[in-house]
Parts: structure tokens; sequence; C-alpha cells
């Protein structure tokens, strides 16, 4: 089994990568071989957390970005540092802009210093290895493969992906949720929660005007899909020949119960996705303002255990709801894990 206090954290789902290694063509087939392998290999190992001194003013982000020339040698040659202007290759662009982006959301937003609350400096390495299929998080830095242009494009397009991988980091700090079965469903909801607020507040969309979407961006123009998850409708967000049907469930009479990917985190985060995303319409507004404040809350919560399972942390929800709001929004909160059917 791999490690439960998971410090690697990839955005494309082992059993997303098994089905291109059963339909896709031979190199497609090859490709997601190689990186399905990488990714089991990442979660063999339990690397040391990295110290990093505060060396700028709390609000001020500190970026770096790497090329790692299609090699799998981190962090790779330095390409761009913080303040310098923007090259031509787009993918460092890219990587530059949404880790800043996702630095200002949690600063203007929470008042939080970078993902680790001391102002860790943000590096991200970008064509990693050759078509590499995923990106991800090695507690460290954030790593962004090109993929191969038939099923996935860079992933970097997307930035709510690249603030999903970083929330990983945000996670690890507060709750350190323990990455299996309905904890690992939690931690990788919390970073989709997040991953989508960052895209909402960078664009400035209300909750009403969000699409929803994961990765919008990130499947190639031949996938049959939108991207890679639908947080209003779990199930949604792809039915493709190569790739399959999105298997997420929306609600608990769905949860799947499974040994592969650490027990089903990536499929069952769909339902605490959709009891989120049911908060946030209901509250209404910008849903980091609300939704988002209440869900950082919760995160926050030394009473948020590292085996929390969906109910738990439901009941918390409620709790700050009412705290931090009113009794309204604690029943908004409360109808939503209702309907998801994690409270009875």
């Amino acid at each position: 089994m791999e490690n439960l206090n998971q410090r690697y954290q990839s955005v494309i789902p082992p059993y997303i990568l098994r089905r291109i290694i059963e339909k896709g063509s031979e190199h497609q087939r090859q490709y997601a071989r190689h990186t399905l392998t990488h990714v089991h290999s990442l979660m063999a190992r339990n690397p040391v957390a990295p110290a990093y001194p505060s060396q700028v003013q709390a609000g001020t982000v500190k970026r770096a970005i790497y090329d790692a020339q299609n090699t799998m040698t981190l962090p790779g040659k330095p390409v761009r540092q913080e303040g310098q202007a923007a090259g031509t290759d787009v993918a460092v662009n890219e990587a530059y802009d949404y880790l800043g982006v996702t630095y200002d959301f949690y600063w203007q937003v929470f008042k939080r210093n970078s993902l680790d609350a001391k102002g860790l400096p943000l590096n991200g390495t970008v064509h990693y290895g050759a078509d590499y299929q995923n990106a991800f998080w090695n507690g460290e830095q954030m790593v962004f493969g090109d993929g191969d242009g038939e099923i996935f494009n860079r992933f970097t397009i997307a930035i709510d992906v690249v603030a999903h991988e970083l929330t990983h980091g945000v996670t690890e700090t507060e709750a350190n949720l323990i990455y299996f079965e309905q904890a690992g469903a939690l931690n990788e909801s919390l970073s989709d929660v997040f991953g989508s607020l960052v895209k909402q507040f960078h664009l400035g969309q209300t909750a009403g005007q969000a699409d929803w979407i994961i990765g919008q961006g990130l499947l190639a123009a031949a996938i049959k899909g939108k991207g890679l998850r639908s947080m209003s409708m779990p199930g949604s967000a792809y039915d493709d020949p190569v790739l399959g049907k999105d298997p997420q469930p929306a609600a608990m009479d769905g949860f799947v119960k499974t040994r592969e990917d650490n027990g089903g985190v990536h499929i069952n985060s769909g339902i605490p996705n959709r009891a989120f995303y049911l908060a946030a319409v209901a509250l209404g507004g910008h849903a980091w303002e609300k939704a988002g404040a209440i869900w950082y809350a919760t995160l926050c919560d030394s009473q948020l255990k590292q085996n929390a399972d969906f109910a738990a942390f439901a009941r918390l929800t409620i709790k700050h709801a009412g705290e931090r709001f009113a009794d309204a929004e604690a029943q908004a909160v409360e109808n939503a894990w209702r309907e998801v059917g994690v409270l009875a």
C-alpha cells in the first residue's frame, strides 16, 4: 500500500492512465504506461519536508521556474525568477503566472502567506519528461508534463489544475489528511474546491457564473469531454472511447469501494465536491466569500482529524458556518451535505 501521509499527489488518477493503456494507440499506451510507472515510483518514496527560510515580506510571492528540458531531473535549468519579464515559452509563463495567482488568492482572501503560511517560495518545473501525461506536487515544488497533444494538452494550461496541486501543500500543512479512502477523497476534494476558487477569483466570477469544471482545456481537441472532473455534476466531465466515462459518483449511494487509487480518492471526491458546489450556489455571491471561508476554516480546525470521514468534515463545516455567519448559512451547508447523502 502507498504511503498514507502522501506528499506526492498527481492530477491524473491512475484509473485514467490504466484506461489509456487498455484503449489507446500503441504510442499512447507507451506514454501512459511510463507515466503510471513513474507515479507509482513517486508514491513509494517518503521525502523529508524541506526547510525554507522566510526570505520575503508576507504578502509578496517568491517564484522560480525551471525547465527540465524533457528529462526527469529536478529542478532543471532556471529560466525565470521572481520579477523577470515573460519570455516566449508559454508553459514557463503560465506556470509563473498561475503560481502567482494562487499565492495572491490565499493571501488576499485568507491572509495566508503561501502554502505553509510561512512564506514558502513557489517553484515549478516545466517540460518534465517526454510527453509526460501528468502534473504533480512533490512536497517541494510543482512539476508539469507537456502531455502528448492527443489526449492531454500541456499541464500548465489550466489554472485550477495548478492551484489544485498547490493546495495539497496547504492541506499537508494544516490537517495532513491521510491519503486513503474518505480522508484521501476529502484531501482531493479540498484541492478541487480551492483550485476552482482560484480560477473563479482570477476570472472574477460568482458561484452562479462559474463552470465548476476542473481542468478545462487540459483534454486535447479529439477527446470528448469538458475536463477532468465536474463539481456541479460529478460523472459528466467526459465520455470518450479512450478515456471511458467519468466514474465519479455525485452522492453516497454511488460511493465506490475499491483498492485502486488509494481506496478511490479521486473517484469518491466527487461527493464532497458536489456538496461544496451546492453550498456555494445556495450561499451566493463569490464562492470564496462564504462557502470558501467555511471550508478553509474547517481545513484549519484542529478538531479535523487526519483520518476524518465525510460526515466528520461535514459536521465541522456546519459548525463554522454558524459561527462565522448565521443560522441560515449553517442550514444551507447542512442541506448540501444532506442532498449528497453524507448526512442522513
